[in-house]
């Protein structure tokens, strides 16, 4: 299956370099090209792109907003928001994955990494957190907000193995790695975390982790080695 591919960012001479990477690709091709946000929510409108590459500092609309009017609209919850940034923008990071974005890369990524990253996020498999960023994931994602009744609603639907799978998810864990722990295939490990996003509404594992940090399911304290303070 071919992913098809968005670009949205305010620099032509980016935005053409990462055409000619992800059409050189076998598996990939680019639907569009965006300056801004504004464009960004219109043609994944107009074209439903797999993955849209997102950029956040933009003109007229930043990649923000673009983000959080793209995860709203039911007509496009099959769209994942990859958001390009730099470590600078940690605050932007945590903002863009509690506003529905899929992941995140930095721009110093490496050609094969970003290739990587779009198939990653387009599999819905795993969210972008290599060990570098967990910390920084915590950090902002674990700051108090208040978990909506519906959200704890659906948290209480989970079973013991679905709300464990949730916090393991949180901690940044594959599925591999999950199944590992908890002593079970990685089938069954991705069909504990694809019935939890499916309990919980949300479109992949990056917001699963949202909502495990907001709603308490994970503390701050909890780590991939040591994750006594999930539960």
């Amino acid at each position: 299956m071919t992913i098809r591919v968005l670009l949205a960012d305010d620099q032509a001479l980016l935005r053409g370099t990462f055409r000619m990477l992800f059409d050189s690709a076998d598996d990939m091709e680019t639907v569009g090209e965006a300056s801004n946000g504004r464009e960004a929510v219109e043609l994944a409108k107009a074209q439903r792109p797999d993955v849209i590459l997102m950029d956040i500092r933009m003109p007229e609309m930043d990649g923000l907003v673009a983000t959080r009017l793209i995860g709203e609209a039911e007509d496009l919850s099959t769209v994942k928001v990859l958001i390009l940034t730099t470590f600078e923008d940690d605050e932007y990071v945590a903002e863009a994955l509690r506003a529905g974005a899929s992941g995140f890369l930095g721009k110093g990524a490496r050609p094969e990494e970003l290739l990587g990253a779009v198939r990653t996020v387009a599999a819905g498999d795993a969210l972008l957190s290599p060990s570098a960023t967990r910390g920084l994931i915590r950090r902002f994602l674990a700051q108090p907000e208040p978990c909506t009744a519906a959200v704890h609603e659906r948290l209480e639907c989970l079973t013991r193995r679905e709300r464990d799978v949730l916090g393991l998810v949180a901690l940044g864990l594959s599925n591999e790695e999950i199944a590992e722990r908890l002593f079970v295939s990685p089938l069954t490990a991705k069909t504990h975390v694809n019935r939890a996003m499916t309990k919980l509404a949300v479109r992949d594992r990056a917001q699963l982790v949202v909502v495990a940090y907001q709603c308490g399911v994970v503390s701050p304290t909890a780590t991939a080695t040591d994750p006594s303070a999930t539960g």
